[in-house]
């Protein structure tokens, strides 16, 4: 099984799609009687993206959206009309980052395209393959990850190379984002094989290496066991989940262990000033407690219904599922309390939070929602 690196295509529960009994069927959509209004502020087209996941960068108030066509646009927050578009002319697979005058997005051959926010081309590079995920800036350093796990440091000026860190990969990964966490002068990121690093921003030296999970099992595809996601920071630690693995929380400085639970997510994870948010691999979403681990709710009406990673908006958890329904759970103990439909394509990319009342959401159908909560 070693030459089937990187053929395990994961939105969330895809994992065995090829292979395996397809099992029961989706849940059904439960009855409820609902707490809030939820509205549709505006949408915009980004174009389809069914084999890459992208997210919208915010800037200024604006968002900066980008789609495996090869468009890259600025929206105004307020009321969603484009303020900008550029064709970068390929075929993009990673973004969108945004920070220090720059706006990122990355190509499945391995280009990064950096542009001012005034859609105005920067500088571009060439890396060792595919970009995943949403490149990081800060501090002068654009930070980005490719397919092969290589993560490689670029001076934001003119994009030329400063570092770079080479992973060792086990021979089967999920193809799955998982890019890297920029706090203050370190970088984190979770690898395959259940690792997660800590590497000085200036210069890319690796800090520490600690285990998230260790693989288990007889053959390669029982002991995949990556991280997943982008490592969360708060607190002076450093947390993140793995599949067929742990959630772990570690020390921000020496990677020592804090606690770890049992777990199994493809989505990453979402959190809060007490708790964190995961959706393991039967569609359960999860909360526990922040300084512990220890269980705090979980919810189970929406089994496997593919659903994608979570997101926090203010008193609320909220998640997309394979036919385009957002699902909006009260925080604090689990209840369904919204839930709005979208263009019945798949939501794998976790809301993002632009106020108390609002939160924005992009589909693999190739739109950006701006929903109200009321």
């Amino acid at each position: 099984m070693g030459h089937l690196r990187g053929l395990i295509l994961l939105g969330s529960l895809a994992l065995l799609g090829a292979c395996a009994d397809p099992g029961p069927e989706p849940a059904e959509l439960t009855k409820f009687k609902p707490a809030m209004k939820l509205s549709v502020a505006w949408k915009s087209s980004i174009g389809e993206s069914p084999r890459y996941e992208f997210s919208p960068a915010i800037w200024e108030g604006d968002y900066f959206v980008a789609g495996e066509e090869g468009e890259l646009i600025r929206l105004d927050g307020a009321k969603g009309k484009v303020v900008w578009r550029v064709d970068t002319k390929t075929d993009l697979s990673g973004g969108v980052g945004a920070g220090d005058g720059l706006v990122l997005v990355g190509s499945r051959r391995g280009e990064l395209l950096a542009f001012d926010p005034a859609g105005k081309a920067r500088w571009q590079v060439q890396l060792s393959s595919e970009v995943l995920n949403a490149p990081a800036v800060a501090r002068g350093i654009v930070v980005v990850r490719t397919g092969d796990g290589r993560i490689t440091g670029l001076d934001a000026k003119d994009g030329s190379r400063k570092w770079e860190y080479v992973p060792t990969l086990p021979p089967l990964v999920l193809r799955v984002p998982a890019g890297v966490t920029v706090r203050d002068d370190l970088v984190f990121a979770g690898f395959p094989g259940g690792k997660m690093i800590a590497l000085r921003l200036a210069t890319g030296t690796l800090l520490w290496e600690t285990a998230v999970a260790e693989p288990k099992g007889e053959t390669e595809l029982e002991r995949v066991a990556d991280v997943v996601g982008d490592p969360v920071v708060q607190d002076g630690q450093v947390c993140a989940a793995a599949y067929q693995g742990r959630i772990g929380c570690f020390d921000e400085q020496r990677g020592t262990l804090t606690w770890a639970r049992n777990a199994s997510s493809t989505a990453g994870l979402a959190s809060d000033a007490g708790a964190f948010y995961y959706v393991d691999d039967a569609g359960t979403i999860h909360a526990v407690d922040r300084a512990s681990g220890a269980s705090l709710w979980k919810q189970e009406i929406l089994a496997r219904r593919s659903v994608g990673a979570p997101g926090r908006v203010g008193s609320y958890v909220i998640v997309g599922d394979f036919e385009g329904y957002l699902h909006v759970f009260d925080r604090e103990d689990g209840h369904l309390v919204g839930r709005i439909d979208t263009d019945d394509g798949p939501i794998t990319a976790a809301p993002v939070a632009v106020g108390e009342g609002r939160f924005i959401v992009q589909t693999r159908e190739g739109h950006l929602y701006a929903i109200t909560i009321r």
